[in-house]
Formats: C-alpha cells, structure tokens, sequence
C-alpha cells in the first residue's frame, strides 16, 4: 500500500523486541494504514482492507471508508500513531490499543483539491482498541475495532 505523498503515518514505539509482539503491532498498523490507503483510491471494497482486517473491524471500517468517499472528501496531511500497548490473549488471539495525533490530518475535497485545515481540538485524539487473530495465512487479522474520539489517554 502506497499512500499519496501528502499523506504519511508515523507509527511511534511500534517495537518491542519481541518477534510475535512485533508481528502482532505490525500487522495492527498495516490495518489501519488499510483504512487510510482505501479512503485515498476511494474504494470502501479495497482488497487491502479484507486482508488486514475481517469480521465487525472489516464491517464498520468499510462503512466508514464509504461515508468518506460519499461525502466526496479524501485525506491530506499526517497521522502519528504512538502508546501501543498490547496483550497476547493466547496464540491465536490478541488486544492492541493505541492512540492517534490526528492534529495534523486534514480532509481534502477530491474535485476541488481543497485541504480543510481546521485547528486540532481534544477530538483530534483518538483511542482505539482492537483485537486481531492470526489467520490460517499468518497475518494477525483486526477482527474487533472500537475507537474513542477525545480519550483522555490520548489527550496531548
């Protein structure tokens, strides 16, 4: 997934050391660059989101990928991912939460090319929570995805 050159993710502390933690993190990332990289082809049915995410995460990240694309608005900017923190439920199973700076990311209408900068407030910061499985292609699928605008922990 390449994303356009006016948008980048940054994914902070993302490591830690561990090879099944790191895969775990990696491929919670890659779901969520999904999200991004759908919204920018303006395909809520993007093959990358199916790969990175299945089950209610795939349902509801679909559906918001289409409110987007409906409302005639792609993303420009930058988002800074950072305070993942993870749980390994068993070998098949995990939670991953995290936060996201979204201050710096902004809609861009897709006709017009306009860049809405609007100022960052407390809702620019979100929490999200997730669970991922390992499906039978080794990638830790986000099956579950819950996100909480203006969090506190997330909060600069």
């Amino acid at each position: 997934m390449t994303l356009p050159s006016d948008v980048t993710e940054t994914f902070e502390g993302w490591k830690t050391g561990d090879s099944t933690k790191d895969a775990i993190l990696a491929d919670a990332g890659k779901a969520q660059t999904a999200v991004t990289y759908a919204v920018t082809q303006d395909d809520p049915k993007s093959p990358a989101l199916s790969f990175y995410q299945a089950d209610t995460a795939l349902a509801g990240s679909q559906d918001w990928v289409k409110s987007i694309v409906d409302a005639g608005f792609t993303y420009s900017g930058s988002v800074r991912y950072y305070a993942a923190k993870i749980g390994a439920f068993d070998d098949k199973s995990a939670g991953v939460s995290y936060c996201a700076d979204e201050s710096k990311a902004y809609n861009k209408n897709r006709k017009t090319k306009k860049v809405d900068k609007v100022p960052a407030t407390s809702d620019s910061y979100v929490l999200y929570s997730t669970r991922l499985e390992l499906n039978d292609k080794g990638v830790w699928q986000t099956t579950k995805l819950q996100s909480e605008r203006g969090h506190k922990a997330c909060s600069p």
